[in-house]
């Protein structure tokens, strides 16, 4: 016996922008629209510092891996992908730094036999 409530039409006669929804904006867009308030999240942007403002580094690490992606709005996804990319690109200048740095050791010490940093 099945108690899974179900839905209120069928996923085939979804229209195409819902579909393309995840279950939490679709949840959050009903319960805007039932309050009378905008489409647009905008208190997330008063509760702190927004990902797009936010330095690359350790923080915006945890802020990102701690997202729930199915909860963000279209313009939430965008920032939130903007901001990996930062990440990403000051991630890899640290490792260019450390290559270089490597690349560049006097050739008199001795090369790490192993193991990891």
């Amino acid at each position: 016996m099945n108690n899974a409530p179900e839905p209120a039409f069928p996923a085939d006669a979804i229209p195409g922008v819902l579909r393309a929804m995840s279950p939490g904006v679709v949840d959050f867009l009903f319960r805007q629209l039932v309050a009378g308030e905008p489409a647009e999240d905008v208190q997330w942007q008063e509760e702190g510092t927004v990902l797009s403002a936010q330095a690359p580094g350790a923080e915006l690490a945890r802020r990102l891996a701690e997202t729930e992606l199915d909860a963000l709005t279209p313009g939430e996804l965008f920032h939130y992908v903007r901001a990996a990319q930062r990440l990403a690109a000051w991630a890899e200048g640290l490792r260019e730094d450390a290559v270089s740095r490597y690349c560049a050791a006097p050739s008199g010490r001795a090369a790490p036999s192993g193991g990891a940093a």
